[in-house]
């Protein structure tokens, strides 16, 4: 059966939190709105109904009851949070009008834990949350583009990348089944684009690639998908779906004999997801073998601390509803209550060397001031945490390379100013995430269990300074 153990050490590693995102993520002119001395007002679009309703559904009443606890524990300080749910049936234009309703009608502080790489995308840019100062935290989707600062200074994810995530599995391929044919389901968007880009930039070739438009999925079109796979003979096949298009492959499969080594993406790997697509409770044996690429822990995990954690809450305040990955999706969106009961919990924050030194770029004048108030930040949180168990630290990267990234565009239409930083470094070179994830992922861990408080430069030698 799919499902990946992993003992993690109570770490929640991402850009901000949501108290931190709440206090400094905000533009002045949206600052204070939907906030009083007594409620903080968000909200959330998502598929309550239509085709991707079955599991995604379960993200905001899940969210909704994380809340509850924490406002049953006091709220934040003293504030209760007010989650506003409206149904974007996962349509762009819905999408767009149950924001503007949000932010103009019900007048909250944030969108958070918005749904679906096409609908952020179509918010970003027709509601223009940016240039109104609106965060939109922790969006529920993997897609790269949203790391560009440049492009969507108010939006913060929560996942790792789906080009990461691709490039992961690219990986696991060349290692564990170099000879095998190997296959793949994309959905036809920015979604499949950004995972195809992940795959190249691991070196892996697939013997056929089938993409799909979404809300298109069903049986018809289903054959036709395993039809293409059988033809071309694959022995291993990635479905990089959503969870209702992932169960129509592997019932259409299962149905017709076809047994391939199936590797799930995080995104379409949840097994109650499957099972309701499917209306089958047999469901589960469809995914015996498979190999499942989701960052989360195993929901059915029960000596996991984490997933433990967010079962209790579920039963108490989510009216006992089916636990799984998407609810614990959902809860995940606040961090303070459970990093206060882990025994080696870390917050490791990505800033940037533009916090601490001046960077002459065609970049925001307050991008600095951001990134310098965010260390500062972790930095207070690190005292005021530090008594509970909680370290808080960051990571200050300089310029990083990545394929598609800001600096491969910098490289392609400023060659003159790419060539002029590259050349700064020390090392000729610039820098690469995995260089930058090795520093967070030591922070994280207890073998930094006497770091808090601090700001790792992580460029090389770019910056002059000295820190004393």
């Amino acid at each position: 059966m799919i499902g990946s153990k992993r003992k993690g050490f109570g770490v929640i590693i991402t850009a901000a939190i949501a108290t931190s995102a709440l206090l400094i993520s905000a533009i002045p002119a949206h600052a204070e709105v939907g906030v009083s001395s007594s409620e903080i007002k968000l909200g959330i679009t998502v598929p309550q109904t239509g085709p991707a309703a079955t599991g995604y559904s379960k993200v905001a009443p899940a969210m909704k009851a994380y809340f509850a606890y924490v406002n049953a524990n006091g709220g934040v300080n003293g504030r209760k949070i007010n989650l506003i749910i409206k149904d974007d049936k996962y349509i762009p234009q819905e999408a767009i009008n149950m924001t503007n309703e949000l932010i103009l009608k019900d007048k909250v502080m944030a969108i958070v834990g918005a749904l679906g790489t096409a609908n952020n995308l179509a918010v970003a840019s027709k509601v223009q949350i940016a240039s109104r100062g609106v965060p939109s935290l922790f969006v529920n989707t993997g897609f790269s583009g949203f790391a560009d600062k440049k492009k969507f200074p108010t939006t913060f994810a929560l996942f790792p990348s789906y080009a990461m995530e691709a490039k992961a599995i690219a990986t696991y391929l060349k290692e564990n089944l170099p000879t095998a044919k190997t296959c793949v389901l994309l959905q036809n968007d920015d979604f499949g684009a950004d995972a195809a880009a992940g795959f190249k930039t691991g070196g892996v070739t697939f013997t056929e690639t089938v993409k799909y438009v979404s809300g298109t999925q069903s049986s018809a079109t289903g054959q036709t998908w395993i039809g293409k796979f059988a033809a071309a003979k694959c022995e291993v096949v990635v479905l990089f779906g959503v969870g209702t298009a992932n169960a129509i492959a592997l019932g259409v499969a299962a149905a017709g004999g076809y047994k391939p080594q199936w590797i799930l993406g995080s995104v379409g790997s949840d097994v109650t997801t499957i099972k309701a697509t499917l209306n089958n409770p047999q469901a589960t044996a469809l995914m015996n073998g498979a190999i499942g690429a989701s960052w989360a822990p195993d929901s059915a995990d029960l000596t996991d601390e984490y997933v433990k954690q967010f079962r209790e809450i579920n039963t108490t305040y989510n009216a006992g509803a089916v636990f799984d990955n998407n609810v614990m999706v959902g809860m995940s969106e606040g961090a303070l209550p459970f990093l206060e009961k882990s025994s080696q919990a870390a917050l490791v924050q990505i800033a940037s060397i533009t916090g601490i030194e001046h960077h002459d770029m065609p970049i925001s004048p307050s991008y600095g001031a951001m990134k310098a108030a965010s260390i500062r930040h972790m930095a207070q949180l690190a005292q005021q945490w530090g008594p509970k168990g909680i370290r808080a630290n960051s990571v200050a990267p300089g310029p990083i390379y990545i394929e598609d990234g800001a600096w491969n565009q910098i490289k392609d239409h400023a060659t003159a100013l790419y060539e002029r930083d590259r050349d700064y470094h020390p090392a000729k070179r610039m820098g690469s995430a995995e260089e930058v994830a090795n520093v967070v992922a030591f922070l994280a861990s207890p073998a930094a269990s006497w770091v808090n408080g601090t700001n790792v430069r992580v460029d090389g030698a770019f910056t002059r300074g000295v820190d004393f």
